[in-house]
């Protein structure tokens, strides 16, 4: 589990396709302290950890991941949101992330409100029920909050604003329009809509 709060920006050192896409991420945490198989969230979704060294980690990630991920994440030179998993006694200080990646939603628009920015995004229509205004939303691992959700084109839109310190935090300042996101819907949202289908 996890909580949406990025604690570091990783990059993609070397991406070798072997029986699975073997990616070598550098990173600034303290690789001591982490334990092979541990699991950090890249860009949203929940990797493990296969081998390490000073300044950098490797994972494995299998083709049903790269095929439900935003295309352009795993290659080399790419910049990762990474987020060590939650340990009990942690602040919860975004929402409850499970890092498993719901759909990839595509930005519509990306444009200034005041000093944030405010991000349109379009899911598929099938996730919308899943999303509420002032509701909780993972983008690229990152926990925000939902500004208003509509749907429209046989889609779901929503909006939700980054502000100045989630820009220099994150990679999400970076996205443009027509660009993939990974998206999580809210954990509790997940299970009630499963609950009203039984």
């Amino acid at each position: 589990m996890f909580t949406g709060i990025i604690t570091d920006i990783g990059k993609v050192r070397t991406a070798e396709q072997r029986g699975d896409l073997r990616l070598v991420i550098e990173t600034g945490y303290d690789l001591s302290t982490v334990d092979l198989g541990a699991s950090i969230a890249c860009s949203g979704a929940c990797l493990t950890v296969v081998d390490k060294g000073d300044d950098w980690f490797a994972v494995d990630i299998s083709a049903e991941t790269v095929a439900r991920t935003a295309a352009g994440r795993w290659q080399e030179g790419s910049r990762l949101n990474l987020e060590r998993a939650l340990r009990m006694g942690d602040e919860l200080g975004g929402h409850l992330v499970t890092g498993h990646v719901d759909a990839v939603g595509t930005v519509i628009s990306a444009r200034t409100d005041g000093d944030s920015t405010r991000l349109e995004i379009g899911i598929p229509a099938e996730l919308g029920t899943m999303v509420a205004g002032k509701g909780s939303i993972t983008l690229d691992g990152t926990s925000l909050t939902v500004n208003e959700v509509r749907d429209e084109g046989g889609e779901t839109r929503f909006t939700v604003n980054i502000i100045p310190h989630t820009t220099q935090q994150t990679t999400l300042g970076a996205l443009a329009e027509g660009d993939p996101v990974n998206v999580e819907v809210d954990v509790l949202a997940r299970y009630i809509a499963r609950m009203r289908q039984s």
